[in-house]
């Protein structure tokens, strides 16, 4: 049977992870009195997935990309698992789709929706995986 410490020590640690880099990407701006900018952009992430095709760092590019990805797609999992666990925001379909196919899809969203260009990329997976990768909604219950 499957223990829920890791899972829980996971979800502490990664919390505890977010904070501090918000803490530390917070430093310079609050420093200098402006609003602090996010690390990583949903606009970096995209151009990271689609890279132009004579880009001597395209390999290293899609690399991040896929990583980032991979990443949001775990933490998601870890976070909507289990009993007492909160909807999941996305539900990809079975078979699951490629990174490929998922990093393109990606890269044409982050175009049609510029207004997210600014938000940490983390958040831009979550909008994205949300709009694209709609999770079916649960049934209602019955009345007696």
């Amino acid at each position: 049977m499957l223990s829920l410490k890791p899972i829980r020590a996971l979800r502490r640690g990664a919390i505890a992870l977010a904070a501090a880099g918000c803490a530390v990407a917070a430093q310079p701006a609050a420093a200098q009195g402006q609003a602090a900018t996010p690390l990583f952009t949903t606009g970096e992430l995209a151009r990271a997935c689609g890279p132009a095709a004579e880009d001597a760092n395209a390999l290293a590019a899609r690399s991040v990309c896929y990583a980032v990805m991979v990443a949001v797609g775990q933490t998601h999992a870890i976070y909507t698992s289990g009993r007492q666990a909160p909807r999941p925001v996305f539900c990809l379909p079975d078979p699951s789709p490629s990174l490929e196919q998922v990093s393109a899809r990606f890269v044409s969203w982050a175009a049609a929706n510029p207004q997210h260009a600014g938000t940490r990329a983390a958040e831009g997976v979550l909008r994205f995986a949300a709009a694209t990768y709609p999770c079916p909604q649960p049934a209602a219950a019955r009345r007696r």
